[in-house]
């Protein structure tokens, strides 16, 4: 049953009623406000908010718009912020309704922030974070929680993996935080699985070897979670995975998708990982899920699409159960030898389509090719050629798409964020399916690995915009990373560019700053190394 809520506010001597409306009577949401509770807005992983009715190529391009607040935090960010206006807060000494900026550190912290104050509401910390793991440089000094957290907002739920040292190594638990007090609403879920290898032995996992990258998925009243490794140093331990568990209760699901279950090679190299550069699962219209992996052995060839399904777009059943398709680019012996992960970047499965292919899917990785596939049938494997829609040349992309659909003709658009330049694709469905390059932004400059994230601000269609983060650079003593925003209506064949503006700092140059910008509300939130930046409209 739905419910009402008034509150009275007076602006220049008259009195407004405004109405906040609870939505499945949970999360209380403020009229013409929208919360962003999951990696890249959706579960097709968009990365578009088609409902912000503040920000607009006129007043980002001008003067008023710029940093409102900087809130500073404990340890660096890898996760994306997550926004939910409305919030009770039930615990602290700021109880009381809130917009709040759900961000999460890798010491471990939780933090709750009033999106307009700045204002740290709430911060539990979840236990001490595992130290520079295996030696890997390629995360922060501190791992804890890397990965994006997700919400369900029905049952004011924010879901988060955390990875403690405990007392016999490092572990991960899934937790359940109430959204208004940051509580575990019940007892947090230490990671364990199992899988029977092809000599019929069982491989168990072990957090001390597995990495947590990917953005939790929220989807079929489940959680869901992909586990890779830590800078492949221990390839004869490391197996990529992805674990399910139902979300009420946090129980384990009977069956895991191991993507190497080889029981032996002559090297003892399996990985697989599953990682995407911290990109979400995705999921299509039946619940499926859709990930990407990276590389397995680098010395001989082992895939075979069935106990080894590395450097492809995997799509399995949403109980974990089976694999109902694949994609696997013809030179996969290729890019295992040279470790140019097609699992760099993630899939975006695009909204439904008109046309005879409805379904439809983009993924790009470290080859820099970005390949169009048909969801309903991916194309599977062969020596002699990709069974693809289309592929095209990007740029070697630690990256993720995004999409839109474009005011000028309604017609879908494609962003991809590889090399230091997006490009924004049209879709044509008819009479096939390909995607034409129709503009590009400026080179954003900055170091680290190739490619960037990006998300996309409309109103409906209207007034879109391009927001993206650029990388440090590599050189030089200070770490900077620049907000960008670009308009993809403007400037012919190189977008205008809106907004170019320091967004916080990266000095762990060892790990990329994985970044993602999120809209919503009239403001932009860059969560960085040790604080958040809120952009928006001056007053």
């Amino acid at each position: 049953m739905s419910g009402h809520r008034r509150a009275y506010c007076r602006i220049g001597g008259w009195t407004f009623l405004a109405i906040l409306i609870f939505i499945n009577s949970t999360t209380l949401l403020s009229v013409g406000q929208i919360a962003i509770t999951t990696y890249h807005y959706d579960n097709n992983r968009t990365g578009w908010n088609q409902s912000e009715t503040v920000l607009t190529p006129a007043n980002v391009g001008s003067s008023s718009f710029g940093l409102l607040q900087t809130v500073a935090l404990d340890d660096q960010v890898d996760a994306q912020p997550l926004v939910v206006p409305g919030v009770q807060i039930t615990a602290g000494k700021f109880q009381g309704l809130h917009d709040v900026v759900y961000v999460a550190t890798e010491n471990n912290t939780v933090y709750a922030i009033d999106a307009h104050s700045g204002a740290v509401l709430l911060s539990p910390n979840f236990g001490t974070p595992v130290s520079n793991p295996l030696g890997c440089n390629n995360n922060g000094p501190n791992v804890g929680i890397t990965s994006t957290p997700v919400i369900d907002p029905d049952s004011k739920t924010l879901y988060v993996m955390v990875y403690t040292q405990g007392s016999t190594g490092p572990e991960y638990r899934l937790h359940a935080l109430d959204l208004g007090s940051l509580k575990d609403k019940v007892t947090p879920h230490l990671v364990n699985a199992s899988h029977t290898l092809t000599d019929g032995t069982s491989f168990y996992f072990n957090a001390t070897y597995q990495r947590q990258r990917p953005a939790l998925l929220f989807a079929n009243g489940s959680i869901y979670a992909g586990f890779g490794s830590f800078c492949d140093l221990a390839p004869n331990l490391t197996r990529g995975w992805l674990l399910g568990w139902t979300a009420a209760s946090l129980a384990p699901f009977p069956s895991n998708e191991l993507i190497n279950q080889q029981a032996g090679t002559p090297t003892s190299f399996f990985l697989s990982s599953v990682w995407m550069a911290g990109y979400g699962p995705a999921t299509d219209d039946a619940g499926n899920i859709l990930f990407v992996t990276g590389n397995s052995d680098a010395f001989i060839n082992t895939y075979d699409g069935v106990t080894n399904i590395q450097e492809s777009v995997v799509k399995v059943s949403s109980t974990l159960t089976t694999v109902l398709d694949l994609f696997t680019p013809k030179n996969v012996a290729a890019l295992d030898a040279v470790d140019a992960d097609f699992g760099s970047g993630g899939v975006l499965v695009l909204p439904d389509q008109p046309g005879s292919i409805p379904h439809l899917a983009v993924a790009a990785g470290k080859a820099g090719t970005m390949f169009l596939m048909n969801e309903d049938k991916l194309g599977g494997f062969s020596t002699n050629r990709n069974n693809v829609l289309a592929s095209y040349a990007v740029g070697r992309c630690w990256c993720g798409q995004s999409y839109f659909v474009d005011p000028s003709d309604g017609v879908a658009r494609v962003v991809s964020s590889g090399g230091r330049q997006a490009k924004v694709w049209k879709l044509q469905t008819s009479p096939k399916v390909t995607l034409t390059q129709v503009t590009q932004s400026p080179l954003l400059g900055g170091g680290q690995d190739p490619g960037f994230f990006t998300t996309i601000s409309s109103n409906g269609t209207a007034s879109p915009i391009i927001w993206a983060l650029s990388r440090p650079p590599n050189a030089g003593k200070s770490s900077p990373i620049y907000l960008f925003a670009f308009d993809p209506e403007s400037g012919g064949s190189t977008m205008t560019q809106l907004f170019k503006g320091n967004a916080g700092a990266w000095p762990n140059r060892g790990g990329d700053a994985n970044l993602v910008p999120v809209v919503a509300n009239g403001q932009v939130f860059v969560a960085s190394n040790q604080q958040l930046q809120i952009f928006g409209i001056k007053k």
